[in-house]
């Protein structure tokens, strides 16, 4: 869990290449944090631009619009996704690395960092389809969940009648939770006790089974 996805992905470029990407992460973390403030239908490239504190045109240079540049966000993200996934200890029960990748996910959107969704209704979600990239990052992702998710069911640690699509899904929210921005809202709680919590009600539901 302790794997740093940019290294990962960096370690062997050139260093302009290095260059060149240390300027684009820094925009995707810009975008980052203003997906995950406003949503894409919100955010603007003027607002990147100056977050980053380049001019447009040179944000243009990197990423020839706003859906190109949430789509590579996107991107980035399920790749950070696949990093921690790759970084869980294979000696983990299917069910304890289901838990992992949900922790790092509230984590991340407790920080500020985590993107929304795309939501059905947005218009990045026809973008996003049609990425070749995303879709070959979700796809593996999704597949790697799907074998755990099914392990788990087999072993009982999940209901085995509950459609994996569901448990699919349900994970997938969690990192979008706005629950834990009202329990950190609200102040009683830290991230750590918010993020156990969440973890809780996502897998022991809250009927007073353990």
């Amino acid at each position: 869990m302790s794997a740093n996805p940019n290294a990962i992905r960096s370690n062997k470029l050139s260093f302009k290449q290095q260059q060149l990407k240390f300027r684009e992460n820094a925009i995707l973390d810009a975008v980052n944090k203003l997906l995950a403030q406003k949503g894409f239908d919100l955010m603007t490239m003027d607002e990147v631009a100056a977050d980053v504190g380049i001019a447009k045109a040179s944000l243009y240079k990197h990423f020839e619009s706003k859906e190109a540049l949430a789509a590579a966000s996107m991107t980035r993200l399920l790749e950070d996704a696949l990093c921690v996934v790759e970084g869980i200890s294979t000696k983990l029960s299917a069910i304890d690395k289901l838990k992992a990748l949900v922790r790092w996910g509230i984590k991340l959107h407790l920080g500020g960092t985590m993107p929304l969704l795309p939501s059905t209704r947005s218009s990045i979600q026809q973008s996003l389809l049609t990425n070749a990239l995303y879709m070959a990052r979700l796809s593996a992702l999704t597949e790697k969940l799907g074998e755990w998710i099914t392990e788990a069911q087999l072993s009982g640690s999940l209901t085995p009648s509950l459609p994996g699509e569901v448990i699919l899904y349900t994970i997938f929210a969690r990192s979008c939770d706005p629950v834990a921005d009202f329990l950190k809202l609200g102040g009683a709680f830290s991230d750590e006790d918010i993020v156990e919590l969440l973890i809780h009600t996502t897998f022991q539901g809250m009927t007073g089974r353990t």
